[in-house]
């Protein structure tokens, strides 16, 4: 049997989804990252929150350097899993400096009008894409809807008991991952060739539910106050941006796997056109 070939890869990480419970790593994330010559990159398995050396825990808007393979159990095109062991940050995370103008011209070429422009690309068997970037023309509201299981059932606390393959002692003292109670879905508008068309899509951006634990810790029974303060009247102030991406097992189905919202005007700016390291 032939080894497999992993190949070193300059990435930039574009987004980081709750993590989820993993029979083999306990735990595992989702990143979606684009390389040095411009190719989307989903990528897993990604044990984050069990990474103990600080220059292994990438940011999003940062460069990284690792070793990749096409996975041969994910027939997306943009699927790779990643060897973490070989992990390393370069620099820090892009600014948003210049009215983002380091950081646009990245996104600027997975930039399609709509939804459903991503999923005819994803039908086109000449194409096949399952990561995307689409631009908001209004955000209509946030959806908060209670999950009917909200503790981790036998079987996935049993996957997040289990030493794995990060069973340093640091990791076991670690407090356990949360599971969260609700889901969180945006409605927005986006203009298509055919007018303008409102949408639906549930958010698995791990920053959106790391806001919802703060809210929470913080704010008690008014943590949806506040959570719809920062994610719904902030928003108001910014251009919206979305990382769609499928589901494996559903693959018509679309997540916003990252929220990316620079400040209004910032897309129309002039700026000259910087890529890669």
């Amino acid at each position: 049997m032939l080894a497999t070939q992993y190949q070193s890869a300059k990435l930039l990480i574009l987004a980081n989804t709750y993590p989820v419970p993993s029979a083999k790593y306990i735990e595992t994330n989702c990143v979606a990252a684009v390389t040095d010559d411009g190719k989307m990159r989903r990528l897993f398995p990604i044990p984050y929150r069990l990474l103990d050396d600080p220059e292994q825990k990438f940011k999003k808007w940062q460069w990284i350097e690792a070793k990749i393979v096409k996975a041969s159990n994910d027939h997306r095109p943009e699927s790779y899993r990643l060897d973490v062991d070989s992990i390393q940050t370069i620099d820090a995370p892009i600014p948003t400096t210049r009215n983002w103008s380091l950081r646009l011209p990245i996104l600027e070429p997975h930039i399609v009008s709509d939804p459903d422009a991503l999923e005819d690309r994803r039908s086109d068997s000449d194409i096949g894409a399952t990561l995307g970037v689409i631009r908001t023309s209004r955000l209509l509201g946030l959806d908060i809807v209670t999950v009917e299981d909200p503790e981790w059932s036998e079987e996935e606390f049993d996957k997040l008991r289990q030493d794995g393959l990060f069973a340093s002692e640091t990791v076991r003292q670690r407090p356990p991952l949360r599971k969260l109670p609700y889901r969180f879905y945006y409605r927005y508008e986006c203009d298509t060739a055919d007018g303008t068309k409102a949408y639906r899509h549930m958010i698995t951006d791990w920053e959106v539910g790391a806001l919802y634990w703060r809210c929470q810790r913080d704010y008690g029974l008014q943590w949806e106050r506040y959570l719809r303060i920062k994610l719904e009247e902030q928003m108001e102030e910014k251009e919206m941006f979305f990382l769609l991406g499928t589901m494996h097992r559903f693959p018509s189905n679309w997540l916003i796997v990252s929220i990316i919202y620079p400040p209004k005007g910032a897309s129309d700016a002039p700026r000259q056109i910087s890529f890669g390291l």
